[in-house]
């Protein structure tokens, strides 16, 4: 089993020896290769990795004329000769030691080994807390977003071994530098294993985290969504709610007028528009997610409104009380309340 270790490097020359020295250690007995993907780096990285290629099994790519980690990873997976792949970073955060347990993992049987900081066993150091919690947040707003990678703990690792067949044939085109979850997404594999490891401190260069990474994560994320029929499902189950609010007020207006009261007409009026809701996203929204039987469907069903309705009250009290004006809070309360909705629907109900 040849092993292809696809390195995409920007400005990372102090680094190189000492990855270099420990892939070699780690990999001992291996038939293995590095693969340096270099943008042109301004202190010469590219140059570096060519010099070092004569101590180590290096091969080093050029790019002068374009630039991202995604793109150089795929760059290397195109060039690669080996049957399984496996993806990290210079900066000696992904400890090249981890490299043959991910192999131990694929040769079990995986088709993807990820190394991961958010399973038993994993972990990061010395991050500040913001950092945690936008990393976190940003698997939580991945895994909602995409069915498909809600069992994975850290779909957005820059860690990870696979094998050829996985991403071969495969149309890759990442935004950012999350290149993993467009695996995850798109990728042609039946079992993905994680294994703990901690993320370490970077040994020279500078981090990549910055307002533009997030912002490429989350268009990245709306265009998954879209190639999955997610978003399409989204907007199904909007306009399925906005048929709703129409239903819930011609009834609250008929049985008003019928004699019922104002705070009595309400119950009919809101179970009416909650059976519409359902109906049609049984036969439209999830239609072909029908896995459990329709009573058990109903009644997760209005389990999700009922835990909307609490969100929004849950939201809208404390920003009243806290003066910002009825009508606002009232929307933002709505706002979570769909989000929590959706999910619950798209993950429990229909699930």
């Amino acid at each position: 089993m040849k092993i292809s270790i696809i390195v995409p490097t920007y400005n990372e020359r102090d680094n190189l020896p000492e990855l270099f020295e420990r892939i070699s250690k780690a990999l001992k007995g291996y038939d293995y290769e590095i693969i340096i993907v270099d943008d042109d780096s301004p202190d010469e990285t590219w140059k570096l990795a060519e010099e070092l290629s004569k101590d180590y099994p290096v091969r080093v790519i050029r790019r002068t004329d374009e630039k991202g980690l995604s793109s150089a990873v795929i760059r290397g997976f195109k060039e690669a000769a080996g049957d399984v792949f496996v993806v990290m970073d210079a900066d000696l955060q992904h400890p090249p030691e981890v490299i043959p347990e991910l192999l131990k993992v694929i040769e079990d049987g995986a088709d993807i080994a990820i190394a991961s900081r958010y399973v038993p066993g994993g972990g990061v150091k010395n991050w500040y807390w913001y950092r945690k919690l936008i990393s976190k947040g940003a698997i939580m707003l991945g895994r909602l977003a995409l069915p498909k990678i809600r069992n994975v703990k850290d779909p957005v690792s820059g860690f990870f071994a696979l094998r050829r067949e996985v991403v071969e044939g495969v149309e890759l085109n990442p935004v950012g530098f999350k290149i993993l979850m467009e695996i995850l997404i798109k990728g042609n594999y039946r079992k993905v294993v994680e294994v703990p490891f901690v993320f370490g401190l970077r040994k020279a260069g500078e981090s990549k985290l910055s307002g533009k990474t997030m912002l490429n994560y989350l268009r990245h994320l709306y265009r998954l969504m879209r190639w999955e029929g997610e978003l399409d499902r989204l907007i199904k189950f909007s306009l399925v709610g906005l048929s709703g609010v129409l239903v819930n007020e011609g009834f609250l207006w008929l049985f008003v007028h019928l004699g019922l009261s104002k705070y009595i007409a309400n119950v009919p009026a809101t179970e009416l528009a909650i059976l519409n809701n359902f109906l049609w996203n049984d036969l439209w929204t999830f239609k072909d997610l029908k896995r459990k039987p329709l009573w058990k469907r109903l009644v997760s069903f209005h389990v999700a409104a009922l835990t909307g309705a609490v969100v929004q009250w849950a939201i809208y009290v404390p920003l009243v009380w806290l003066g910002l004006h009825y009508l606002i809070a009232n929307l933002i309360g709505i706002g979570a309340s769909f989000v929590v909705r959706f999910a619950v629907n798209r993950h429990v109900t229909w699930g």
